[in-house]
């Protein structure tokens, strides 16, 4: 089973403060960072992929997420202190990162998830060569960071004086000149179509979960995508079964793009969409059409049907085969019949399952600080209730899993 220690771990992604040096005219955290340089990276890997090179999305995948444990282990030291003392201090750069992972040994039970954490932190930290792939994958990624930190950053201008954010923003375009060779960067940059899409999905950025309610930590819809792919990951794992290549890559972004249509339909709450019994069907179609018409536009040929797909029918175990989706599949028959890349399968059960778990979480950890109300509260035991004891999905017994975690 998934350490609790190690969920709760990732879960502090929404509590660690960026730009706080600064005037924030928002709560600006690492998850909601982590999601965006994902969605960046999706997009700019997308385009090298359509001029015939080869990205390795495992890696980029798994790396997303040892980044992020990376971050949380050493959110004292600011970026800027890291690379100095990784250019000028290697030796002690590498005990650094020795000290990373000693962190996380006790937290890590998966020997194979660990070995992968432990080759991640030697190829970034060139002690451990890379193949061509895994090189370009790599500068993809730190592409997808660039922008995404200079995203930020032009939020933060409209509240900062110039002169506190001159010397950043320098240094901020001279390491991006190292990625223009890569063209979904160079459209990013230069605010082409895939910078108004990105523009979009920033708005799941502002829009807080649980807004009816205080709550703490806050968390975005855009942060909590991120942390439903990385537990979709985990979950999946935890299965013992062997996916497919384009099954791991399904799952983790149709964990991130999940709640993409509430970019321009907003988040409406599941009591509200469970009034009725009709009222869920009518706010998917809704939900649907919308996303057809404004997020579909801004989206590249080469990735536009596969978001499509990620996001309609979002947590329904799914193929297509000759072209056509086969929704409710059940889990032996996604083993057994589709785990092949031809089939591209999702394990769309296993997403709501981290969807849910996510949200006992935000109640849950919430109610333990001291910040409770009968939403938050109300919410942690519905969720307890959709899965009594004994109840096994996709592989998981998801009982186990989120009654470990309210303990």
């Amino acid at each position: 089973m998934i350490d609790t220690r190690l969920v709760l771990k990732i879960f502090e992604g929404f509590s660690i403060q960026r730009w706080n040096d600064l005037i924030r005219p928002f709560e600006i955290v690492e998850m909601d960072k982590a999601a965006e340089k994902m969605i960046a990276a999706y997009i700019i890997g997308k385009y090298e992929e359509a001029c015939g090179k080869k990205i390795d999305w495992e890696w980029m995948i798994y790396a997303s997420l040892f980044d992020l444990l990376k971050k949380i282990a050493l959110c004292d030291i600011k970026s800027p202190v890291q690379r100095m003392i990784r250019a000028q201090y290697p030796n002690a750069y590498i005990r650094l990162n020795e000290w990373v992972l000693k962190q996380y040994r006790p937290l890590i039970h998966d020997d194979e998830l660990f070995s992968k954490f432990t080759f991640y932190i030697g190829q970034t930290s060139n002690t451990i060569p890379s193949s061509e792939a895994v090189s370009l994958t790599w500068r993809v990624m730190q592409a997808a960071h660039k922008f995404s930190s200079f995203r930020e950053l032009d939020m933060l201008s409209v509240v900062n004086e110039e002169e506190r954010l001159t010397k950043i923003r320098r240094d901020l375009n001279e390491d991006i000149q190292k990625y223009l060779d890569l063209r979904g960067m160079q459209l990013l940059v230069t605010r082409q179509k895939p910078f108004d899409f990105i523009m979009m999905v920033e708005r799941l950025r502002f829009q807080t979960r649980w807004n009816q309610t205080p709550r703490v930590p806050h968390s975005s819809v855009l942060g909590h995508c991120f942390f439903v792919a990385v537990m979709t990951l985990l979950l999946m794992r935890e299965t013992g079964e062997k996916l497919c290549p384009k099954r791991l890559f399904n799952d983790f972004f149709c964990g991130l793009f999940h709640d993409l249509p509430e970019a321009v339909t907003r988040d409406i709450i599941s009591p509200v969409k469970q009034a009725t019994n009709e009222l869920p069907g009518v706010v998917k179609s809704i939900e649907d059409e919308i996303v057809r018409a404004e997020l579909l536009p801004l989206m590249d040929s080469s990735y536009a049907e596969e978001i499509m797909y990620f996001t309609n029918d979002e947590f329904a175990n799914r193929i297509i085969k000759n072209g056509i989706v086969t929704s409710k599949l059940t889990w032996e028959e996604l083993n057994s019949k589709y785990n092949k890349d031809k089939f591209s399968p999702v394990d769309g059960r296993t997403v709501r399952l981290a969807d849910h778990l996510a949200a006992l979480l935000e109640a849950d950890q919430s109610i333990k600080y001291g910040i409770t109300s009968a939403h938050l509260v109300g919410g942690r035991d519905n969720v307890l209730k959709l899965y009594p004891a004994g109840t096994v999905i996709n592989g998981i017994d998801i009982h186990k899993y989120l009654s470990a975690l309210c303990e």
